[in-house]
């Protein structure tokens, strides 16, 4: 009876009296399905808070272990590789020793080159890393000039020196097949000797202008390092930077605060440039003398240096650049007051016999103070006067600087 009721058509009446009960279910389906839209929304984004935060934990553990290895592990030594022997390298270390050692196998041999800067395990002293190429600040700090501005026509009385240094440089970098031809190596270095301020460094300029080379210029002293292999291993660099940068003119001032001559007895300091002096020469013998790598050395004390120095194939031209003489003097005059107005009373060859024993810095230096007592009083044009003044300016500096060394104010 129950399933006949049920079956039963229903009048409809019976739908318009459940009709708001529906709508009511409904609008209350709706309200939850709402909410729990929005509570699923507000799980997803702390779901991607958390799991944001869990990769930054992640990343932050990851460089915690990392830092505990580096503790933990062994300091590293650098080293240079020199040479490659089937499946393992001579590699030279920071203090200069050279070894046999293997190559991990995890680097790619291929990647290694003679010169590659490399780390070393400490205990078995195997290759372990592959080093971007870097540079001691020293050298770093060396004076680095891509393209010198200084040219022969600014260096006034050394035309007999400007060609010397031509020869030995300037020629050999323009037309290296030519002395190939002939069966002659060129000079691979050039020494010039002579007083503080004649031009020695200019020179050197103007050589790299003229060959479009780089001009890495130091003082030796740079080069003089208090600890074991410090020294050294800075030349070594410098001639790897003079490789990278060729064209290239090295250029080292004062070469006898590194290059003087041997003594059986030294102290700690003097063996240490001694090792130096012997990497320089190492260094000299090693590469090519037609490549593009040119040393040029200045002293004011050729006597103090080192005989190995100047043997054939080191520094091969010895050009002497002496204290200008009048002649000089005038051409120098003349080359640092060409641009300056000058008044009628002005001749330079009366300057330069005023200026008996002046360098050709000093001379320089002459025109420069003529110039700023013309501008300080107001005049259009320098006299006579004024380079008397300055004249007298300067060998007043010059008495002043006599007491406290040999080399004067212009050294």
């Amino acid at each position: 009876m129950s399933s006949e009721a049920e079956d039963a058509p229903r009048e409809p009446g019976d739908f318009e009296s459940n009709a708001p009960n529906q709508e009511a279910t409904l609008s209350h389906l709706r309200r939850d399905f709402a909410e729990l839209s929005e509570t699923a929304q507000q799980l997803l984004t702390e779901k991607l808070l958390l799991e944001n935060e869990f990769a930054q934990l992640k990343k932050r553990a990851s460089r915690l272990d990392e830092e505990l290895r580096n503790i933990k592990s062994p300091p590293l030594v650098i080293g240079y590789v020199q040479d490659l022997i089937d499946d393992q390298a001579v590699v030279r270390s920071s203090n200069g020793t050279v070894f046999l050692v293997s190559v991990n196998k995890r680097l790619e041999f291929n990647d290694l080159k003679p010169g590659t800067r490399v780390a070393l395990n400490q205990d078995t002293l195997s290759v372990i890393e592959i080093l971007s190429d870097s540079w001691d600040p020293l050298v770093r700090g060396t004076e680095i000039v891509e393209s010198p501005s200084v040219e022969y026509s600014s260096i006034g009385g050394l035309d007999n020196q400007i060609n010397e240094i031509r020869e030995a440089i300037e020629l050999p970098f323009e037309n290296p097949e030519a002395f190939e031809e002939f069966g002659i190596e060129p000079p691979k270095g050039v020494l010039l000797t002579g007083p503080p301020g004649t031009g020695k460094t200019m020179l050197a300029k103007a050589v790299a202008t003229a060959t479009n080379a780089t001009f890495l210029g130091l003082v030796g002293a740079e080069l003089a390092q208090k600890y074991i292999g410090e020294g050294g291993r800075m030349v070594r660099e410098l001639f790897d930077l003079a490789r990278e940068k060729s064209p290239s003119i090295i250029f080292i001032d004062e070469l006898d605060s590194i290059g003087s001559k041997r003594l059986d007895t030294a102290t700690s300091g003097d063996r240490e440039v001694q090792r130096t002096l012997m990497q320089l020469l190492s260094e000299m013998d090693g590469f090519e003398s037609i490549n593009n790598v040119k040393v040029i050395a200045a002293t004011n004390r050729p006597e103090l240096l080192d005989v190995a120095l100047l043997r054939p194939g080191r520094f091969d031209r010895i050009i002497e650049i002496p204290i200008p003489d009048v002649n000089a003097r005038t051409t120098i005059f003349e080359v640092h007051s060409k641009s300056m107005p000058l008044s009628e009373d002005v001749v330079m060859r009366k300057l330069a016999v005023m200026t008996d024993g002046f360098s050709g810095a000093e001379i320089k230096s002459t025109t420069v103070e003529a110039g700023i007592s013309a501008i300080s009083d107001g005049r259009n044009s320098v006299s006579k006067s004024d380079f008397v003044a300055a004249i007298r300016k300067i060998e007043r500096k010059r008495r002043e600087a006599s007491s406290s060394g040999p080399d004067g104010l212009y050294g």
